[in-house]
């Protein structure tokens, strides 16, 4: 990208301190504290590492509980009641969410959308398996805190569904590909093999490629249908990323074929997302994940950002709010830009390719606010209609 490889628009008037906003912003996601012991923990955690205690996830109540056995399961320390059960992929390993004793349901608000999944009697398979359940739920924990509307296949016809299949193993047994499809999401379970997704990823020329990001891209597609398609988003939709109405299958051959237009840069955030005004969507989308999503750990983390050169200040940045919440495009894009600079930098210091090696212009931008305030009014419907479909 010649000289924009850093991440940061060249575009000047974006990099700004963002607004000083309350203090009394709360405790955000992905660390927390074991009620035992005080240790600090993160999202994944089964177990407390310091005192062992049992540790289960509140979707909800967006807290990881230590948790104590009690007659019909189990109850956080220090508040007994109520009680709760783990999700049964916790069986696997592959879950450490709860679900309420009082419901019906098995699994958790995350692991009651799995359609097909791996053997977990077959060790490798069950290893890949743990690896696409712990992105699906980072999903899952940001599709809850943005109220995004959840129901499943059985709910409705063309609710979200997850299938995480194995490739044939016989000789001409077709290659299983990552797609969304009608509600129903498919992540290949090679994906979850390191060594492979890298294969793919230099093989298809990506400067990105992770488990989460596919989970992103994709939810992005069932959100176009339920948010844009057959509404009056359509025309607003269009005139950012044109019209979805032009042949799909066509425009991906032509992409694999002749590869983005030689000034994608300007208005797409990847080469991928020039294929077509879908994949435009999704694309974006998922930025739109991977920004408010490492902010709010930013934040929780206290990251700010100050070079020591930077004279100008134009590099600074902190992270002064929630960003799930921010109502403006500009508020997260003035935190972010300093933040992958620092990012970026600290990568190259290890030797890794940078963290987020993209630019964000002015257009991709807008696009990025589309985004913000499409979720943003389909949670205030959700709210208003006094529903909340991925309650446990």
């Amino acid at each position: 990208m010649s000289g924009e490889r850093h991440g940061l628009t060249s575009v000047k008037g974006w990099v700004r301190n963002p607004p000083e906003t309350s203090r009394e912003v709360r405790a955000l996601m992905k660390l927390f504290k074991c009620q035992v012991c005080g240790q600090v923990l993160s999202f994944e955690n089964t177990r407390c590492e310091r005192c062992g205690a049992r540790l289960g996830y509140l979707p909800h109540a967006d807290r990881l509980a230590a948790v104590e056995p009690v007659d019909d399961g189990w109850a956080p320390v220090g508040a007994p009641e109520p009680h709760f059960r783990f999700c049964q992929n916790a069986e696997a390993d592959c879950c450490n969410w709860l679900v309420s004793s009082e419901s019906t349901e098995s699994f958790c608000v995350a692991c009651r959308h799995n359609g097909v999944v791996p053997d977990p009697s077959q060790p490798d398979a069950l290893l890949l398996w743990q690896k696409i359940e712990w992105a699906k739920h980072r999903l899952f924990y940001s599709l809850i805190r943005l109220k995004l509307p959840l129901q499943t296949r059985g709910e409705r016809p063309t609710g979200l569904i997850f299938d995480f299949p194995a490739d044939g193993q016989a000789a001409g047994a077709p290659r299983i590909v990552t797609g969304h499809d009608n509600g129903r999401i498919t992540i290949a379970l090679a994906e979850a093999d390191d060594a492979e997704r890298e294969r793919r990823r230099t093989t298809m020329h990506e400067p990105y490629r992770t488990l989460l990001g596919h989970f992103r891209h994709e939810i992005g597609h069932y959100y176009w249908d339920r948010l844009v398609n057959d509404s009056a988003q359509r025309s607003a939709y269009r005139a950012l990323f044109g019209d979805e109405r032009h042949d799909y299958g066509q425009a991906l051959k032509d992409y694999y074929e002749h590869g983005a237009p030689a000034d994608w840069r300007e208005r797409f955030v990847s080469a991928y997302a020039a294929s077509h005004p879908w994949e435009d969507f999704a694309e974006t989308w998922a930025h739109y994940f991977h920004i408010v999503d490492t902010l709010e750990m930013a934040h929780a983390l206290g990251v700010s950002v100050s070079p020591t050169i930077d004279y100008s200040g134009e590099l600074a940045g902190r992270v002064a709010f929630d960003p799930y919440r921010a109502a403006r495009i500009e508020d997260l894009i003035d935190a972010w830009l300093p933040a992958t600079f620092a990012f970026n930098s600290i990568n190259r210091c290890m030797g890794h390719a940078d963290l987020y090696p993209f630019v964000l212009t002015p257009a991709v931008i807008a696009k990025l606010g589309y985004i913000q305030q499409l979720i943003h009014n389909a949670s205030n419907d959700l709210g208003s209609a006094g529903m909340c479909e991925a309650a446990p």
